[in-house]
């Protein structure tokens, strides 16, 4: 397991975000005056500031024409190794007239976890073939978010670094799955900033493992075993991706936890109480536990929302002795820019390993 520190200051930003963000969500509790009001709070939010939760603080669109991206790739070479690079290069994420990209589709699972079908949206690769196999990546948006919270924004370029870097030779062709991360069993409960509220992403892990993770090697032309199965997250989608990775480390070979949202220890932010799903001293792996090959733990420096939680994570991990790698994106606030850098940086690695082992 690879171990480094990217060392740059953090700047702490505890106002609430006035972001607009274009994500599809989940209604909460309380409407009026098109605001959201959470009544355990009183916290009134719009739907723009909780699309901000879910995939993040909307960025200017960066689409540059087919002359200005040839000259962009010239410009930024691409260099195959294994250190982490804050931004991801323009080359990388700029949609491109020479490689076929697919639609988001949405497809139902039944969750025996939670009683009831249950939706996500995939990304498969543009010749999709059940005659190929293909690994597959997790992906886990943040809270108020649904299936649906990175493919309603396409300033992400969830798509673009996926196929670009495949198209490359750089990384495999590779599945990407988006779920509803609200593991209830209570269809008319809602996502808030209360403990009970919370619960359901607790029990995520659950879901993923013994319902949708065997419902898509089942269903689709997936390479399965943990050097092939991938794990990432944005937000609370970060929060329960380091969560589920010291829980079921075994299963995953690459993960990467961007802008993880506090809870997983005991605390109080902003919002809320979070009891904790464990305490301190308990966040490590296991002894003798398998643990991932590449483990990925982001933030941006100005992220408004969670703040130093994430490095708080990082610390707890190095004092308790679980390997991982840490860095910081210097400007990136909770945004498509530290989501581009975190996937990048994870695919990289990958691409490394893939050349060298």
């Amino acid at each position: 397991m690879k171990k480094k520190y990217i060392s740059i200051s953090i700047a702490l930003m505890t106002a609430f975000m006035c972001a607009c963000g274009t994500t599809t969500i989940q209604e909460d509790t309380t409407v009026a005056d098109n605001n959201v009001v959470n009544e355990s709070t009183g916290l009134e939010m719009t739907e723009e500031e909780m699309n901000a939760f879910a995939s993040g603080i909307a960025t200017e669109n960066e689409a540059v024409t087919d002359t200005e991206s040839e000259q962009t790739s010239v410009e930024e070479e691409f260099v195959l190794n294994n250190e982490i690079e804050e931004k991801c290069p323009s080359s990388v994420s700029t949609h491109r007239t020479d490689v076929d990209y697919s639609d988001y589709t949405h497809g139902t699972y039944y969750s025996e976890t939670c009683g009831m079908d249950r939706g996500y949206s995939i990304i498969l690769p543009g010749d999709y073939s059940e005659d190929k196999q293909y690994p597959v990546l997790y992906l886990l948006h943040g809270i108020f978010g649904n299936e649906y919270s990175f493919s309603s924004d396409a300033n992400n370029k969830i798509r673009e670094i996926v196929a670009n870097m495949a198209a490359d030779g750089l990384i495999e062709e590779t599945i990407v799955v988006c779920p509803n991360m609200y593991a209830t069993a209570d269809p008319e409960m809602q996502p808030g900033f209360t403990a009970e509220q919370c619960v359901p992403y607790d029990n995520f892990i659950n879901d993923l493992v013994n319902d949708l993770m065997p419902y898509i090697e089942s269903n689709y032309s997936v390479l399965t075993g943990r050097e092939n199965t991938y794990l990432a997250g944005f937000s609370m989608g970060g929060r329960e991706t380091i969560f589920i990775t010291l829980q079921r480390p075994e299963l995953f070979g690459y993960v990467c936890a961007i802008s993880a949202a506090p809870g997983i220890v005991p605390t109080t932010d902003g919002f809320m109480t979070h009891p904790g799903q464990m305490e301190e001293s308990e966040m490590r792996f296991a002894d003798g536990a398998v643990e991932p090959n590449v483990f990925i733990i982001c933030c941006g420096t100005k992220d408004s929302v969670v703040g130093t939680y994430p490095k708080q994570y990082h610390e707890l991990l190095t004092t308790n002795g679980s390997d991982h790698i840490w860095y910081e994106v210097t400007g990136a606030d909770h945004d498509n820019n530290a989501i581009k850098s975190g996937l990048y940086n994870l695919f990289k690695q990958i691409a490394y390993d893939k050349v060298n082992n």
